[in-house]
């Protein structure tokens, strides 16, 4: 199992509290752990990353064990530690401006 954290509004959309925890057969990438995501939560398709493109969405960040894996390219495989369930992949939504 895969423990995913969601920033707030998408726990609100998704109707969960606390973290989520995904099924990911093999070795756990970006692009894996996203489709699991919508599979299990199918009212977040389209606000992590685009309905056509798959691209994700601007102002939207992905981490895990404490590095940014926002600009990987989705087929990046996450580390043990996530795979493992002893980190969570963070999903963040990120703020511009000052």
């Amino acid at each position: 199992m895969i423990r995913v954290l969601l920033p707030a509004h998408l726990k609100t959309l998704a109707r969960v509290s606390g973290e989520v925890q995904v099924e990911v057969a093999g070795q756990p990438t970006i692009v894996s752990v996203l489709d699991a995501i919508e599979a299990s939560y199918p009212m977040l398709q389209g606000t992590i990353r685009d309905h056509v493109t798959q691209e994700r969405r601007p102002f939207v960040r992905f981490f895990a064990c404490e590095q940014d894996y926002s600009l990987e390219p989705p087929s990046t495989l996450l580390p043990k530690a996530v795979e493992q369930g002893a980190e969570p992949f963070l999903i963040v939504g990120a703020m511009a401006g000052g």
